[in-house]
């Protein structure tokens, strides 16, 4: 599918490795310490009035429950995070605007502070990007000093909820489509904004997606850039009168010939042997398929259901109403091979005269397994009747409002399918709209703080922490245990008592194959203390770390929850602490 339409981005060394270069430092100038709600402002301001500027917390930011009812999450925005830390500052305007912003009384020493304010007394702590994570295990820890660490809170929040998200879901698509099965992200239209819209494109990237709609995502990101044209571009058409341009030369050797009489021509060949009539097809259709072949010869892909399957709808809708399904699927049937499909056919037997070859059609609307089906055929039909094996293997892309139900449903019905084209489903996340990433203070001055509720799923699991992934016999990964950061780790073929962190009776022994550290400094003493891997190297990682599930924690329906586990010595440590702050109440 590298074509001119559906065109990868320049691969040109130069070119290619300066984009790179600028990508690294590319930063949204969105992201900035304003970007943040106003009371983690107040609170700073409380903070330094109390004298607590030399205090030093610890914060994890964390999730609590999986997203789209599965048992799996990828972690993404990691890299944004840093180049925020990186970044942080007040300008002179922010000062200017806060004077006036907070509440009057506010010293002018707390402006000057603020002014002065960097990341570089902050260490933070993270799993690796694009990796599996799980609800309750931190995905970031962060440390310094109290005023800074808290200022953080928003904007990491929101640079790792919606990235996580969005990764989370893209990786669902790869793995319900299939690994043979190209995922375009189309969703920049119906996407959050344009900053949602290029986030959305990033993340479906990094999750598993081929490509994207979206130019500037594709400039920023190296992304590859796919499309082919919209239902305008044929309706522009009325006849084939309007055609202003119809020659086009050979590949090879240069020879000019008339586009449109050549399709013509194989339009009539090809309706005795599909067995329909010319006089159905809409030459202003053909007209623009011709231009668009003209413009495009190496790439010409075309969408093949304006004047077909939408024409009849109507009529389908009625027809499955009433129950006539058989005739229904005759309809569409009649209506795509009338004219969408016999118009594009003939243009690509024009187009293979002249030494190209198309790239095959997008469907947008009707029954898209039946259709895919139908062109599939149409397809083989056609290379054994030509001699031309290629164009059976001509491309199937299928679009309009396609959601992961949409695949597990397609997919039982057998369809023809090679690439699906997403978007709204995709970018707005609608089977769940948020992650729901908290960040929660853990210790202040080496003391361990806990946050108690009556829901026990808001407890907060106090003290800094550890992380290790466990991995069984099998080879996959068994159970997240955390612990407390002075003890020992897990040791490979050694007994591991883990527990659950609120239920007593649940726990179990442990004999890992192999014990893996989940953190690793990532920015310490004002800079980046890691070699960030690139968008391809985080994307790599998604499906690495997915591997090392069981396929019954990724299953689509009721998958098994993947258990997240505390050493015996923190689950000693968090009921004591609980006990301690917990309220005794008095009967009488």
């Amino acid at each position: 599918m590298s074509t001119t339409m559906n065109r990868e981005l320049s691969e040109d060394s130069a070119f290619a490795a300066g984009r790179n270069s600028w990508n690294r430092h590319y930063h949204n100038s969105v992201v900035q310490p304003l970007l943040t709600d106003l009371y983690q402002i107040t609170m700073a301001y409380a903070y330094w009035k109390s004298g607590k500027i030399d205090d030093h917390a610890v914060f994890d930011l964390f999730f609590r429950t999986n997203p789209f009812q599965g048992e799996f999450t990828i972690f993404a925005g990691l890299e944004e995070c840093l180049k925020f830390l990186d970044s942080f500052h007040y300008s002179e305007t922010d000062i200017e605007y806060l004077k006036h912003a907070l509440p009057q009384g506010i010293e002018e020493d707390f402006f000057e502070y603020l002014s002065q304010l960097t990341a570089k007394n902050v260490t933070l702590y993270a799993i690796e990007e694009g990796s599996v994570a799980f609800p309750r295990v931190p995905l970031i820890k962060v440390a310094g000093p109290l005023i800074i660490v808290q200022l953080l809170e928003t904007t990491l929040l929101t640079l790792v909820n919606y990235a996580s998200l969005m990764a989370t879901n893209a990786a669902r698509y790869r793995m319900v489509a299939g690994k043979h099965i190209h995922l375009l992200e189309f969703g920049l239209r119906r996407a959050q904004g344009p900053d949602g819209g290029l986030s959305a494109s990033k993340y479906s990237y990094i999750g598993g997606f081929d490509g994207t709609s979206n130019v500037l995502a594709g400039k920023l990101f190296n992304i590859p850039v796919k499309g082919t044209h919209a239902h305008a571009y044929i309706t522009s058409f009325t006849g084939i009168d309007e055609l202003k341009t119809r020659v086009l030369s050979h590949k090879e050797d240069g020879t000019t010939r008339d586009l449109l009489e050549l399709a013509i021509e194989h339009r009539t060949q090809l309706a005795s042997v599909l067995d329909v009539s010319t006089d159905e097809s809409s030459e202003g259709e053909l007209a623009a398929m011709v231009s668009f072949a003209i413009a495009f010869p190496d790439g010409f892909m075309a969408l093949v259901d304006t004047y077909d399957v939408k024409s009849g709808c109507w009529l389908v809708q009625h027809l499955l109403e009433v129950g006539r399904t058989f005739w229904c699927m005759e309809l569409i049937d009649h209506f795509l091979m009338r004219s969408g499909l016999l118009n594009f056919c003939a243009v690509a037997l024009a187009l293979n005269e002249q030494g190209f070859r198309a790239i095959g059609i997008r469907i947008d609307s009707g029954d898209l397994a039946y259709l895919s089906c139908l062109a599939r055929e149409t397809f083989e039909r056609i290379a054994e009747r030509f001699k031309l094996p290629w164009f059976s293997k001509l491309t199937i892309v299928a679009s309009n409002d396609i959601n992961e139900e949409t695949i597990l449903s397609l997919n039982e019905q057998g369809h023809k399918i090679d690439c699906f084209g997403i978007g709204t489903h995709l970018v707005t996340c609608q089977r769940q709209p948020a992650l729901g990433c908290v960040y929660k203070m853990v210790e202040i001055n080496g003391q361990p703080r806990i946050k108690l509720s009556q829901d026990v799923g808001k407890v907060t699991m106090p003290g800094n922490k550890n992380v290790f992934r466990l991995y069984g016999a099998d080879g996959h990964a068994l159970i997240d245990l955390l612990q407390r950061v002075d003890e020992n780790p897990p040791e490979m073929g050694q007994k591991v008592l883990c527990r659950h962190p609120f239920q007593e009776s649940k726990r179990a022994y442990v004999i890992p194959t192999q014990v893996e550290p989940l953190y690793r400094v990532y920015w310490t003493e004002g800079r980046v203390a890691q070699v960030l891997p690139s968008l391809e190297e985080v994307r790599e990682r998604v499906q690495v770390s997915l591997k090392t599930l069981r396929q019954d924690h990724k299953r689509t329906l009721n998958p098994t929850p993947y258990k997240v586990a505390v050493s015996d010595n923190l689950y000693n440590f968090i009921h004591e602490l609980w006990l301690q702050n917990a309220p005794i109440g008095e009967l009488s």
